[in-house]
This record gives C-alpha cells, structure tokens and sequence, in this order.
C-alpha cells in the first residue's frame, strides 16, 4: 500500500491494486492534533525538567541519557544508532553530560578503539525521574478512558507508528540509493 500526500486538496489517498480510494476522514483535524500533542508534550517535558531536580538538563539531554539506559554499558555507536546522529554528534553531548556528573565513559580493554558510557547515579536517578513523568502522564490520559476507548487509542497509534516507521525505512532507503549513485 503506497500513501499519496496532496497539499492542494489536503486529502490522503490510499494505492490499491483496484485503484485509488480517497481517505478525508478529518485528515485536517488528525494533523492539528497530532502536531498540538507533539508540541505539548515537548513543552511539557521541558518545563518538568526546568521546574525539578533536572534543571540543568535540555530535552536533548533526557533523550541522550534515556537512549543511554538503566542497564549495563553500551557502545558510543550503539547509542548514536539509536538516537540517529553521528559518533561525532554524540560525542559532544557526552562530554557535557560527564561535567555535568550524568554519564561516565571507559575505554574497553580489549580493544582499546571502543568507548563505552554508562549512566551515574545521578544519570540514573535523572532517568527514572523522566520514565515517571512519560508513565503519569500516559496514565493521567487513559485514567479516564474506557477500555473500549484504550484500546481504539492503542490500536490507532499501533497503526500511525507502524506507518511512521515504515515511511521513515522507505526514505532512509531512498537516501541511501542516491549516495550511492
């Protein structure tokens, strides 16, 4: 199934084998939610990090330190996959979050190329903190939900990020052709 986008008649459109079936169910109002609950989110992670414990840390930061993760030591490249930036990019980040007391970095011993970075206590604790706020304000949204109503919520967003996701695979691919050529 391809998605076609069209900025003039703001519709989607949905590639069948059988032809094309036009989709304007609130296509317009999904955009604006989906963009308003994006935005909210951002601003609300960043003034819960600004109003507690955290405050010296951005979002980018949270996010580096969350793709760093509670368990054992992981590579510099591993955790720049993950975040999709370059070791370089990483790096940098890294070196803030160290004088900042939030990650260490050691060099492996058997091969002395790798660096690896692990979360302190203090990284560990800023962590947990941020895992607590994704999960009250999950459980503040479906707190007053029916089941019926979770699991319509669960199921759309299966799909959009199923979607995403795949849209996202297709363009690396695409890129990736063209630095090829």
């Amino acid at each position: 199934m391809i998605y076609y986008f069209d900025c003039q008649k703001i519709c989607l459109t949905k590639n069948y084998n059988k032809g094309v079936v036009q989709v304007g169910k609130d296509v317009v109002k999904i955009n604006e939610l989906l963009v308003s609950v994006y935005d909210n989110i951002e601003v609300l992670e960043e003034k819960s990090l600004k109003s507690g414990a955290f405050k010296d840390l951005s979002i980018t930061e949270i996010h580096t330190i969350e793709a760093i993760g509670l368990s054992s030591e992981k590579s510099m490249s591993e955790v720049a996959t993950k975040l999709e930036i370059t070791t370089g990019t990483l790096t940098i980040a890294i070196d803030k979050l160290i004088k900042k007391g939030y990650v260490e970095r050691n060099r492996s011993e058997a091969d002395r190329r790798i660096v690896y970075i692990a979360l302190t206590k203090k990284g560990k604790l800023a962590y947990r903190m941020h895992e607590r706020f994704h999960y009250q304000m999950v459980k503040n949204v479906i707190e007053d939900m029916t089941d019926e109503e979770s699991e319509i919520l669960i199921s759309g967003l299966n799909k959009l990020n199923t979607f995403v996701k795949n849209l996202c695979d297709e363009t690396e691919k695409k890129i990736r052709k063209k630095d090829v050529e």
